[in-house]
């Protein structure tokens, strides 16, 4: 068979031939008609990584960091005061970023999960809570990481006249009906859907200087069942990664 090999980051791809692969037990051979070509791959070839970094601390940037990353640009940058509503990989991340910048974050988790409004605290935030609580102030916008259409009103009351709600997950329940008077006074309700390329490069290069940390927790690959499970019922703080 054929294939483009990648050999180095930013050469060229390479014509080889390789071996026809052997199905082994319980395995088939597919033959691929067309391939897509996806910006994934041109981040493969064009994009490595920062020399000296750490596998698992890495991971989650590249990810949950990028997420939240293109999230905070979206939220604006003359917005001083930001909730955070799901305090998990993306945000923990961000929260950093923010603060670096001279920013106020407002931390909202589930109800009662004291632990994880503790881990907000201890990387700086201002106030964490409940998400069924008011913030001490009103917010100038607020990215809702957590996949609960019911944030969507509750982020909307938090911020002021003109304040700007990003709702970063590709997935939500559904939201509930609202009041119009929550979105007027020019609230705008948004949405975040793809990565660029410039989103990885900037961030990237943003990370090292800001000394961002990540809280991760590693789960052998054979693990990944337990990960995703553990990831459903919040039982860890930070990121989970895969390792071989």
């Amino acid at each position: 068979m054929h294939a483009m090999r990648l050999n180095a980051p930013h050469t060229a791809l390479q014509w080889t031939a390789l071996p026809d692969p052997a199905p082994g037990p319980g395995q088939i051979r597919v033959k691929v008609g067309a391939c897509g070509v996806c910006r994934t791959d041109l981040h493969v070839v064009d994009a490595d990584l920062p020399d000296g970094t750490d596998d698992v601390a890495m991971a989650p940037l590249l990810c949950a960091g990028l997420i939240g990353w293109r999230s905070l640009v979206i939220a604006g940058k003359d917005a001083q005061s930001i909730g955070l509503y799901g305090f998990g990989a993306a945000a923990h991340i961000i929260a950093q970023v923010a603060l670096w910048q001279g920013r106020r974050v407002y931390a909202f988790t589930r109800p009662g999960d004291t632990k994880t409004q503790d881990f907000a605290r201890d990387l700086g935030a201002t106030w964490a809570g409940g998400s069924d609580e008011a913030p001490p102030e009103q917010l100038d916008a607020a990215i809702i990481f957590a996949p609960v259409g019911a944030l969507v009103p509750a982020a909307l009351k938090a911020v002021h006249k003109a304040g700007r709600v990003v709702c970063a997950g590709i997935h939500m329940s559904e939201i509930p009906a609202f009041s119009y008077d929550l979105l007027w006074e020019e609230r705008q309700l948004v949405s975040v859907a793809n990565l660029t390329r410039q989103d990885g490069i900037d961030f990237l290069e943003l990370a090292p200087r800001v000394g961002v940390r990540t809280k991760t927790t590693p789960y052998p690959l054979r693990d990944a069942n337990r990960a995703l499970d553990d990831l459903r019922h919040g039982r860890f703080e930070g990121a989970a990664v895969l390792v071989p």
